[in-house]
C-alpha cells in the first residue's frame, strides 16, 4: 500500500482491513490489485467480507447499495449527527457498537441467570458482572454511546427479576421492583458500571 497506493488511507486489525479510496473507480483498481498480490502468496481474499462501501453523508448522493461495514466490532454507516456551533442536525458517517456484537452481549448477560443468583448481595452481584459490563462499555462507548443503552436497559430488567426473585414484597410488582432499582441507583450510582450512562430506567 505504501508503495502502491501511498494517497490511500489504511488500516489493519489481523486479517480485516479498511482501504479509504477518493473514487469509486480507484476503489475497484486497489480491490483488484490487493487480490493479485494476495493471489500471488497463495491467498485470497473473503468473497462476502470483500465490498466496495460508499460512505454516504449529508453532502454526499445515497443510491449507491453498499453505504456500511463493520471492523473491530463496530458498524460504520450514515448516522444522525448533532452540530454544536449551530444547533442543526445532519447525517454523518459514523461507527456504532454493530447489532450482532450488541446481540451476543446481550446474551451473555442472559446466560448470567443473575435472578436465581439470590444468595448473593447486590454488592456481591455487582462485583461478578461489572468486569465484563466496563469493559464492553469502555470499549463500546468511544463512538455513539446511545447505541449500548438498550444493552445497559436489558442488564436493569435481569436486576429487578433477580429483586423480585428476592424479596418478597416485591414478586408480583413490575412498578415496585422498578422503583427500588431506581432507589439503589440514587444511593448508589457507581455500584453497576453501566449506571455511568445517563438513561432513564
Amino acid at each position: 500500500m505504501t508503495r502502491e497506493y501511498p494517497g490511500c488511507g489504511f488500516e489493519r486489525f489481523a486479517d480485516d482491513a479498511v482501504i479509504h479510496c477518493v473514487t469509486e473507480r480507484q476503489a475497484y483498481e486497489v480491490r483488484d490489485a490487493i487480490g493479485r498480490r494476495f493471489a500471488g502468496i497463495g491467498l485470497s481474499l473473503h468473497p462476502e467480507k470483500t465490498k466496495i462501501v460508499y460512505c454516504a453523508d449529508s453532502g454526499r448522493r445515497r443510491d449507491y447499495p453498499v453505504i456500511s461495514f463493520t471492523f473491530c466490532g463496530y458498524m460504520f454507516r450514515p448516522r444522525k449527527a448533532f452540530n454544536k456551533a449551530t444547533g442543526k442536525v445532519f447525517t454523518s458517517f459514523l461507527p456504532a457498537a454493530a447489532p450482532d456484537k450488541l446481540s451476543g452481549m446481550s446474551r451473555k448477560v442472559a446466560s448470567w441467570k443473575m435472578h436465581r443468583r439470590t444468595t448473593l448481595t447486590l454488592n456481591d452481584l455487582a462485583r461478578e458482572v461489572n468486569p465484563a459490563l466496563r469493559g464492553w462499555l469502555t470499549y463500546f462507548t468511544v463512538f455513539y454511546p446511545s447505541m449500548v443503552i438498550p444493552l445497559c436497559k436489558r442488564v436493569d430488567r435481569h436486576l429487578m427479576r433477580w429483586a423480585k426473585w428476592k424479596y418478597k414484597r416485591l414478586e408480583r410488582s413490575d412498578k415496585r421492583a422498578r422503583e427500588w432499582l431506581q432507589g439503589v441507583r440514587e444511593r448508589a450510582p457507581g455500584l453497576f458500571a453501566h449506571w455511568d450512562l445517563r438513561y432513564k430506567l
